[in-house]
């Protein structure tokens, strides 16, 4: 494959599990030193970023790392992409990603010239090394990244977004994932700040809703109870967008013509501190409790869940982000105090791709 602009997106997952987003592989425990290769003269005009370096977070026990590499060519031909390894600060080869697999694991936009590429590592019994490289293979040359760190930013232990039994987690950071994929340029500047944005829904018999699919009200998670995850400040509100009527077979129009701002329909947004944002987005008209200035207690009920904004079905998004703009920074890792999954606690993790959790209902200060 060639490209002229290539951004490659790489997380550390594990396969094994079938709890783990698609499209993962493992870290071995004693992984092999990296070939050593000497370096070309005149070097490989490419350019290798990661603009969001990151930061390593638990799913059942596993240690995980997301992050993406945006490569530009400055050669006078786009240059033919052979494979990526991934090098620990320590000089082992932690993965090696093929040709083949990055076929499948690559999107291209306009005629070719720019792609995405998602690779996925796993760390199940091998430590988390301090530092990465990653080499990006070119034919019968190569180019080597700058070292990133793998605890960038500090990971926010928060309270669930919401109470009892029953919310599946959707969306989460599988490459099948409109959030993970969802590279989008604003500003002029590519980010991705749904990196690690859920959608929780709730389904009874694979349906969300019971009775009219088009009433909002019978959707099974319209209304419930959104609660802050953490104390903080908030930043920005909106309460008085409409509620969509839920996409059916017969198609989606939005309430309201979507604009960069009408986006996330009724919304909040809290100031976690050091420079962290939570973000709740497709909220219920008239449900929003708190407005800008306001501060709020973790566990507080602060809306309801809607189906505002550019939502289809009723669900709650929620993400966090380095920006306290929805589509303008970088999404951001962070755990959940405590949730259940198959009859077990799980404590300071990120709930799995699609899992069903529980969460113990809370109550407001007074």
């Amino acid at each position: 494959m060639s490209i002229k602009t290539l951004a490659v997106l790489c997380c550390t997952i594990a396969s094994a599990h079938a709890a783990m987003p698609q499209g993962c592989d493992d870290i071995p425990a004693a992984p092999p030193a990296a070939q050593i290769r000497q370096p070309a003269f005149p070097p490989v005009q490419l350019e290798i970023r990661t603009p969001q370096p990151p930061t390593a977070f638990p799913i059942e026990g596993r240690n995980l790392l997301l992050y993406e590499l945006h490569l530009h060519t400055y050669a006078d031909q786009p240059l033919p992409v052979k494979g990526v390894e991934v090098i620990s600060d320590q000089g082992k080869l932690l993965a090696s990603v093929s040709e083949a697999q990055l076929k499948s694991r690559m999107q291209q936009y306009g005629s070719g010239g720019t792609a995405v590429v998602f690779l996925c590592l796993a760390f199940d019994g091998a430590a988390v090394p301090q530092g990465l490289r990653n080499r990006v293979l070119l034919g019968d040359g190569y180019a080597d990244g700058p070292l990133i760190g793998t605890h960038t930013t500090q990971l926010k232990t928060l309270g669930p977004p919401l109470s009892g039994p029953g919310w599946s987690a959707d969306n989460g950071p599988s490459l099948e994932s409109h959030h993970r994929t969802g590279v989008f340029v604003a500003g002029g500047l590519a980010y991705n700040t749904r990196r690690y944005a859920i959608d929780w829904k709730k389904y009874q018999d694979g349906q969300p809703y019971k009775g009219d699919p088009r009433d909002a009200h019978a959707h099974l998670a319209y209304g419930a109870e959104v609660l802050a995850v953490a104390d903080g400040m908030v930043i920005a509100a909106r309460n008085d967008a409409p509620d969509n009527v839920p996409r059916t077979s017969a198609g989606f129009t939005p309430a309201v013509p979507m604009t960069m701002d009408k986006l996330a329909g009724n919304f909040i947004v809290i100031d976690l501190g050091d420079g962290q944002y939570a973000q709740y987005a497709h909220l219920r008209p008239g449900s929003v409790k708190v407005r800008a200035g306001d501060r709020v207690r973790r566990g507080q009920p602060v809306a309801q869940v809607g189906i505002s904004g550019d939502a289809r079905v009723p669900h709650l998004h929620f993400q966090v982000s380095n920006s306290a703009d929805f589509m303008s920074g970088e999404g951001l890792p962070y755990v959940i105090d405590a949730f259940q999954l198959n009859g077990q606690r799980r404590s300071a993790e990120y709930p799995p791709d699609g899992a069903v959790v529980g969460f113990t209902p809370r109550t407001a200060p007074n």
